[in-house]
């Protein structure tokens, strides 16, 4: 008890936009110490696009930090395992619904695994909570609630939704006290939020296309079978845009998160994705998934460069692991990062003013100061100046401008070959020492433009850039 109320001391104030109040409002858990949170998850009918990415990765974050903060956190995301565009599509594949659905859920969770999502501590599957359901819209039946939701799919008057759907020949289905069928969807979630989290808990979220009609009427059924029923903070994230548009695979503007990792690292996919405010809508481009990529090939290759710098003082040093002061300047720098860390997530989650600001300048610092050495090594063995390689940035940059790319890779790979990588951070180009590439394979990298689609590279292999 003590420890909790001294760990409730220490965190920051947490601001939480409420879809429901439409204002940020301080982050107060039902329980103390303690956070429930329900996610509405896919409908595994097909391979997940990057626009299901953008929420659970957006919740992920969510999820981090409230762990990160101390709480003890029950994290609840389902799958909707049955429903009629999972049996569509397993008609026209000639295919067992079943079997359909549990084959695209498991590779929702490789996906999840990719973007380096935590798994959450409940994942549960419609197909496996039909009791709880029936138990549900039997109580819903009993408050009299249920005499406009009607036991059916045909409906005619929009507003009305269905409880329980009564099947059709050759699909799936499940006795009930209203005849053969399967769950309405807005149930299910009312039904499994309850049992996981209680009736009452702190956080229910999803894409801000749920608000209407599903978590509508989700508040509908849930305070109608119990009046104790509540959700402190409903959380919606943007949309994925294409071309300004909605990304979705019933218009068929979409990109699988699959399509995406073939060509792309998973986490420049997480890191585009982040760029952006959760609840702001974010346009799909290429040129910034490109910058995404550039950056975590950036934020790896300066780790790199760090454990390399403290190898060699080691080295030099001979002090044999015992740790090395930390000067005043790179103090600064760590504490402001924090800081800025702390003070931005706090704000809603404002991830983009931390990925796009607070990180950048740290890496900054970094490699202006810390890897000075590395980079003076690195000017002696190829042989180079400063200057040298500041007037290759200007002519690449000349290139590209030109649209000269086989100029502008030329550039690079000729450095590269010295031991000088070139990244492009946003609108800016920097330089680092690398391992000379002659001596270096670099298996994965990304293909050029007039490749991609033809020869995509392995999911998960090397964020090595190339000029578009």
């Amino acid at each position: 008890m003590l420890i909790e109320e001294e760990m409730a001391k220490k965190r920051p104030e947490f601001q939480l936009y409420n879809s429901m109040t439409k204002q940020k409002e301080i982050f107060k858990p039902i329980a103390e110490g303690k956070v429930g949170m329900y996610i509405c998850g896919v409908t595994s009918y097909d391979f997940s696009h990057i626009g299901h990415a953008r929420a659970y990765v957006a919740f992920d974050v969510l999820y981090r930090y409230l762990k990160y903060l101390g709480y003890e956190v029950v994290y609840v995301r389902n799958f909707t395992d049955v429903d009629d565009k999972i049996i569509r599509r397993a008609n026209e594949k000639g295919e067992d619904p079943k079997a359909l659905s549990w084959h695209f859920c498991q590779e929702f969770l490789k996906d999840m695994a990719d973007l380096q999502c935590l798994v959450p501590t409940h994942q549960p599957r419609v197909t496996d909570h039909m009791e709880l359901i029936k138990d549900m819209i039997a109580k819903l039946e009993d408050n009299r609630a249920g005499e406009r939701i009607a036991v059916d799919q045909r409906k005619r008057n929009p507003a009305d939704f269905a409880l329980w759907k009564a099947a059709k020949p050759g699909e799936p289905l499940w006795d009930s006290p209203w005849g053969p069928g399967r769950p309405g969807w807005h149930i299910e979630c009312s039904a499994m939020s309850a049992h996981y989290l209680t009736h009452a808990f702190d956080i229910h979220g999803g894409g801000m296309d749920l608000i209407f009609p599903h978590h509508e009427n989700e508040i509908a059924q849930s305070c109608a079978a119990c009046s104790e029923s509540k959700v402190n903070y409903w959380m919606h994230n943007g949309f994925v845009t294409a071309n300004d548009e909605k990304m979705s695979k019933s218009i068929g503007n979409f990109f699988t998160i699959r399509e995406v990792t073939k060509l792309y690292h998973p986490l420049a996919l997480r890191q585009f994705l982040l760029g952006t405010h959760y609840r702001s809508p974010v346009n799909y481009s290429i040129s910034q998934l490109e910058i995404a990529s550039e950056s975590i090939y950036y934020i790896y290759q300066t780790l790199q460069d760090c454990e390399d710098a403290l190898f060699a003082l080691k080295d030099e040093s001979g002090t044999n692991g015992k740790p090395a002061r930390i000067s005043p300047a790179a103090q600064e720098c760590i504490s402001k990062l924090n800081t800025e860390f702390e003070t931005r997530l706090a704000d809603d989650l404002h991830t983009p003013s931390i990925l796009n600001a607070a990180l950048i300048d740290a890496l900054r610092f970094i490699n202006s100061s810390v890897l000075q050495q590395l980079k003076d090594k690195a000017l002696n063995r190829a042989g180079l100046t400063e200057d040298n390689i500041l007037h290759s940035i200007e002519e690449r940059v000349l290139a590209r401008n030109n649209k000269e790319f086989s100029r502008s890779d030329q550039i690079r790979s000729d450095l590269a070959a010295k031991g000088i990588a070139l990244m492009d951070i946003g609108k800016e180009t920097v330089w680092r020492p690398c391992v000379p590439a002659q001596q270096l394979e670099k298996p994965g990298a990304r293909p050029r433009e007039e490749e991609k689609g033809s020869q995509p590279a392995e999911s998960g292999q090397s964020i090595v850039p190339t000029d578009k």
